[in-house]
């Protein structure tokens, strides 16, 4: 039996047991299995089910309950004002590690001892998500021969991974911060992970845009998505685009928190230059102090628009003229000009990429 279908075995067993309406979550809070419900349910229990994954405003209500350190059944009491009814959560443990979430609604039947009755239930569920996860471990590992720069590293992982590749499939590179953790194993299935500076993500590309987001925003940073992939022995390449798109995204606020690199436009081309390029390009406009740059930077984004690029900053279209003609000036450069406007407003880009 697969995963899936034992989880939704289990959750059947342990709703009939118990007598109570009941779903299980991973970490994430994404819905994996849920069985008849009975009697009255809140709006969290129903957006749960018609959306399979809870709001982040839900997340850190029920985690102010201590449930993802908690050993135990931890009792959630009713709120009126929220419109939550009372329920158990019963943290799902496995080797002292918390993989998920078994929900059920209590109308005041679940005591201890009735609980207990669904013990060896509760700890079957554990077990699974925690093969689960190994597995996604196991797999992962050989991401990082696949989106190697070395041909043969890479054509031995195509080899090894070529049962679970279906493509087309994304690259997608996330920023970690050292003081989170996000739950890769409970990526929706398909997806390959590894952890790293940045995390490597490979994901069927119907799921790249909602994996990128959900992993960004478990970490709040920033992610690049790249280019489509067919065969597995690109991936490496998408992944190289992912990379640079996450560059693109940590330095351009009009891309961020998550770039994809089809979106990217002439920043393509930006992204792949080195730091000897960048320095050469930058340099045409290093004259220019932080307020200059950000007043001709925003008024070439905006196609040399001055009521547009007047009321993005904040300021008078007078004091948007003097910015600018005080800017020619240290320049030496003639912003009515084409060639002139092109490469002030790539030295301007570059400077932000060093």
């Amino acid at each position: 039996m697969d995963n899936s279908a034992d989880l939704q075995e289990t959750v059947d067993e342990i709703a009939r047991v118990l007598g109570a309406s009941a779903t299980l979550e991973d970490r994430t809070f994404r819905l994996l299995a849920y069985g008849a419900q009975h009697g009255d349910i809140d709006t969290v229990r129903q957006e749960s089910i018609l959306r399979r994954r809870a709001t982040p405003e839900v997340r850190d209500y029920f985690e102010r309950y201590g449930i993802a350190r908690a050993g135990h059944p931890v009792r959630i009491p009713a709120d009126a004002d929220l419109k939550v009814l009372a329920r158990v959560c019963w943290p799902l443990r496995h080797q002292d590690v918390t993989y998920g979430y078994l929900w059920l609604l209590d109308s005041g039947s679940l005591t201890d001892d009735v609980l207990r009755r669904a013990e060896p239930l509760v700890a079957r569920a554990a077990a699974a998500l925690a093969r689960e996860a190994r597995t996604r471990r196991d797999v992962g590992r050989g991401l990082r021969a696949l989106l190697s720069a070395d041909p043969e590293e890479r054509a031995d992982a195509s080899l090894e991974l070529s049962g679970g590749l279906r493509g087309p499939f994304t690259a997608i590179a996330v920023r970690e911060a050292h003081d989170r953790v996000a739950a890769l194993w409970t990526l929706p299935r398909g997806v390959l992970a590894r952890s790293g500076s940045p995390i490597a993500l490979l994901a069927p590309t119907h799921l790249a845009a909602e994996v990128a987001r959900t992993v960004q925003s478990a970490y709040g940073t920033a992610a690049g998505v790249g280019a489509a992939r067919d065969d597995p022995g690109e991936a490496w390449q998408s992944w190289r685009e992912a990379q640079l798109a996450l560059r693109i995204a940590e330095h351009f606020p009009r891309f961020s928190p998550v770039a994809h690199w089809d979106d990217l436009g002439v920043h393509r081309l930006l992204a792949r230059l080195g730091q000897a390029d960048l320095r050469e390009l930058a340099a045409e406009t290093a004259a220019l102090d932080t307020e200059l740059a950000h007043t001709v930077e925003t008024y070439l984004d905006l196609g040399g628009h001055a009521q547009k690029a007047a009321a993005e900053l904040g300021i008078h279209r007078q004091t948007l003229y003097y910015r600018l003609g005080k800017a020619e000036r240290m320049l030496g450069r003639d912003l009515s000009d084409g060639d002139a406007r092109l490469a002030v407003h790539l030295g301007l880009k570059a400077a932000r990429l060093r």
